[in-house]
């Protein structure tokens, strides 16, 4: 499988301009499997949702995704704010070419910038089969969270979709190589630049192999796309002969 990921600057609050701007940008790249977005990719990661946010499963951003995937045979991630019967979620949507998707809600909201005050945390931990590659879905504040992300020999691959700040960017780079060699996974990590009302961003979009080296990176401050292939063969030999989830501590998640 050819993953794509994409890291972009977002126009604050504009649905339209921001799909337009993706679209763009998917219709310059080389084929692909599966194209990943950042966190919020079509309004940027605002706090008070009531301003921005989606109905869910309803036509805007979803529905432009749907197309697109069904216009480029392909697969499509990102995170987009939606709200539901009163509550506000930080959606992540896996849309896959014939426009069916599954989703999952962030579970860990970011209590730092006040994402907890007006989003609801999802509590189902959510792992998709494409091509073959079962893949973990995670939003950005997720990655300082280790057991959720817990390799409980159920997935291949991490995909992390985030608006994290410039400052705390070395956190974000340790963190990703460690979700990869703890977890014996590839690991996606696809970050937005620009700036916002509140926060500058460099980047550092970047993927990973299940050794924890880096496959491949977009350049920091720079609005750029690269792309990899998942070695599912590789990664089984490579659990076969170095078989650390076998030694894993057992654990049970509670609410």
């Amino acid at each position: 499988m050819k993953i794509s990921i994409i890291q972009s600057d977002i126009i604050w609050s504009n649905p339209e301009e921001n799909r337009r701007r993706m679209e763009e940008k998917l219709n310059t790249l080389p084929a692909a499997d599966l194209y990943v977005f950042p966190e919020m990719f079509s309004t940027g990661f605002c706090t008070e949702p009531h301003q921005i946010a989606e109905e869910a499963d309803k036509p805007g951003t979803l529905e432009w995704m749907q197309t697109t995937a069904q216009k480029k045979q392909c697969a499509l991630a990102g995170s987009v704010a939606t709200h539901a019967k009163g509550k506000y979620y930080n959606r992540f949507y896996f849309v896959y070419p014939d426009g069916s998707y599954h989703s999952y809600d962030k579970k860990h909201l970011f209590t730092y910038g006040g994402e907890h005050l007006t989003f609801t945390p999802g509590q189902e931990r959510v792992v998709v089969t494409y091509k073959g590659v079962r893949i973990l879905l995670q939003v950005c504040y997720d990655l300082r969270f280790p057991v959720w992300a817990r390799n409980r020999k159920d997935y291949d691959m991490i995909l992390y979709v985030a608006s994290w700040p410039e400052t705390r960017i070395e956190a974000w780079n340790t963190l990703l190589h460690a979700r990869a060699i703890e977890n014996q996974c590839y690991v996606a990590g696809v970050n937005r630049v620009g700036t916002d009302p509140s926060c500058a961003y460099c980047g550092g979009s970047i993927l990973i192999d299940p050794y924890g080296k880096t496959l491949a990176a977009c350049k920091p401050n720079e609005e750029d796309a690269v792309s990899t292939l998942i070695d599912l063969e590789g990664l089984e030999s490579f659990r076969k002969k170095f078989p650390v989830l076998n030694d894993a501590d057992p654990f049970t998640l509670t609410p």
